[in-house]
Formats: C-alpha cells, sequence, structure tokens
C-alpha cells in the first residue's frame, strides 16, 4: 500500500495558513493587514497564537508589524518566495507564474556554476556525481527517489564552484526546484532522457571542460522547459 506525506501544522500556521491564501488571492484590500484582534474574533483562538500567526506572516515579508500593533501589508514583490511555507500556501496561478521564474533563474544561473565546477572539480566529487548518476540510472522506475537523487546531483556541482552565497540559493530554492521536478518527471521518457542529460553534464565535468560544462547544463535546463514547464 502507498504511504501518504501527511503535514501536520500547529495551530498559528493553520491560522497564518489562512490568511496568507487570503493576502495572496487579494482578498485583503486597502494596504492594511489583518489585526490582532480581527484574528482572536474570526479564529476563536488564543492572544499568543494571534501573535505567532503574526510572527510567521511577517517572516515572510508578507506584512509589516508597526509600532501599536498596525498591520500593514507588504508589496507582493518583497514576499520570501524561497520559504516553503509560502509555496504551500500561494494560489495555483501564482505556484505556475513563480515556477517559471524559477526555472528562467535556475537557467541564468546554473550553466555558469557548471563551468566553475569544472575547474574546482576533485576527485572525491566526481566519484560522489559518479555514484549519483548510477543510481538515477537505476531508479528510472521511482520518480520520488531519482527526484532526491537529482536535487543532490545537482547540489553536488554547486558546492564543487566554491562559492557559499550561490550554495545557500541553490540550497535555498529547493522547495521550488521539488515543485517544478514533479511537473517535468511526470513527462513520457522524461527521467531516461533526464539521466542522459546527467550523463553530458558529468562526462563535461570528468574532462574538466569549462564551456562543455556549462553548454551541457544549459541544453538540459532548455530541454526541461520545453517538456513540461510553464513559459
Amino acid at each position: 500500500m502507498d504511504t501518504v506525506e501527511v503535514k501536520l501544522q500547529t495551530l498559528p500556521k493553520q491560522v497564518a495558513g489562512v490568511l496568507a491564501r487570503r493576502i495572496a488571492s487579494g482578498g485583503v484590500a486597502g494596504g492594511q493587514g489583518p489585526s490582532e484582534q480581527q484574528i482572536l474574533q474570526e479564529f476563536g483562538v488564543s492572544r499568543a497564537v494571534a501573535r505567532e500567526a503574526l510572527k510567521i506572516l511577517a517572516s515572510l515579508d508578507m506584512i509589516e508589524i508597526a509600532q501599536g500593533r498596525r498591520v500593514v501589508l507588504r508589496p507582493a514583490e518583497e514576499w520570501d518566495y524561497l520559504s516553503p511555507l509560502l509555496i504551500d500556501w500561494l494560489p495555483p496561478e501564482q505556484m505556475r507564474e513563480i515556477l517559471a521564474e524559477a526555472h528562467a533563474t535556475r537557467i541564468i544561473i546554473e550553466p555558469a556554476i557548471a563551468a566553475i565546477a569544472a575547474k574546482h572539480m576533485t576527485k572525491e566529487k566526481l566519484e560522489r556525481l559518479g555514484t549519483l548518476l548510477a543510481a538515477m540510472s537505476a531508479s528510472e522506475d521511482n520518480p520520488d527517489a531519482y527526484l532526491k537523487l537529482d536535487l543532490d546531483f545537482h547540489m553536488e556541482i554547486c558546492r564543487a564552484a566554491q562559492n557559499r552565497i550561490l550554495d545557500r540559493f541553490m540550497y535555498s530554492s529547493r522547495w521550488w526546484q521539488m515543485a517544478s521536478r514533479r511537473i517535468s518527471n511526470q513527462m513520457p521518457h522524461a527521467l531516461p532522457s533526464a539521466t542522459e542529460m546527467h550523463r553530458a553534464i558529468y562526462e563535461a565535468l570528468v574532462a574538466r571542460d569549462e564551456k562543455r560544462a556549462e553548454e551541457a547544463m544549459r541544453r538540459h535546463l532548455k530541454k526541461t522547459t520545453a517538456v513540461g514547464l510553464p513559459r
């Protein structure tokens, strides 16, 4: 029997989720966010829960709590789109837009990362990539296992570039990467094709060929766009 992943959320997160969805869908007008008192009245929760829910929204940069506990909505452009919470709470149409933008960002950044990695790739990291590639080839009938291996493969390349800022960006954006891969992996023959694309990247890195690694990564990402992601 297949197992079902269940996400258990605390009461403050549940309240914050309702409010975040309302804000994201335009259900809160006038630039004024939900007050602590309004949350108490609508949800029948304690003051501590209401305050924690507002703190969660503030941590996502969706609201700003000013002096006197006045709650002000922040522009959508400033929201923390790398947060897994916000990913769960955005409306579907916004999810599609952000998925496209996240993938476009990868096309800008990851080919350059692959080129840098080709210069700095160690024997140990190449062995690790080879192990991951072999495991991907053996997991083409298991999309969930393949997804994790795929993420690890790309992170290993990023870490070879020896840039902590890029590393943190790639790691923090893994939630969007997972969401986009779940779409592209559903396409016919997607995983065998992806394995071959990853093999081309790996071989370029083994050859320590910066230009070839960059081009192989770009081809892989553009192929992913072509077969299943919004543009």
